[in-house]
């Protein structure tokens, strides 16, 4: 077989020795042809920041009520068990005590006791996150004995808990 050169004319060898190979145009540039194309890059690179910036903000601001939360979770464990139900329902006041001095200036909320802490609670977490008979269980557990605080039925407590939890996740902070 011969090559297949050898079969083209002479003048068209020529010419196809003569071709160059294509010219391939540079690659497009990502860079703005515009300066108001730069500024909206730069201007959603902030809000971008400012949002990450102001989550996480929120996120330590808020993570007395996570923590808050985890041991809610941990006392309503122990609610089911007559034995360790009066600890737990002793604990849930001191709790929701707790995530108030660490939201509120502590001479705001340390010497609130009563019907005054229970209008605090009312207050910042709305009417329905203390129920009236949750907030007759939060008024009596101060005064009750250990015996009578294990006394409190499930349901009740379990009730209590929910009214506990309600006002840990959305009781409002004023700036």
């Amino acid at each position: 077989m011969e090559p297949v050169q050898s079969q083209q004319d002479p003048l068209t060898r020529l010419a196809l020795e003569k071709l160059d190979d294509i010219a391939v145009p540079p690659p497009v540039s990502w860079m703005p042809q515009t300066w108001g194309w730069a500024l909206l890059a730069l201007i959603a690179a902030a809000l971008l920041l400012l949002a990450v910036w102001r989550w996480h903000r929120r996120r330590v601001a808020n993570r007395y009520r996570r923590e808050a939360l985890v041991e809610l979770g941990r006392i309503e464990q122990e609610l089911g068990d007559t034995k360790t139900r009066a600890e737990a329902l002793e604990a849930m006041p001191e709790l929701l005590k707790r995530v108030a001095l660490a939201a509120w200036p502590r001479d705001a909320v340390a010497s609130l006791s009563g019907g005054n802490w229970l209008a605090f609670l009312r207050k910042h977490g709305g009417e329905k996150s203390f129920p009236e008979p949750a907030a007759q269980l939060l008024d009596d557990l101060e005064y009750r004995s250990r015996q009578t605080r294990a006394s409190v039925s499930e349901d009740d407590a379990r009730m209590f808990a929910a009214s506990a939890r309600r006002w840990i996740e959305g009781h409002v902070v004023s700036a």
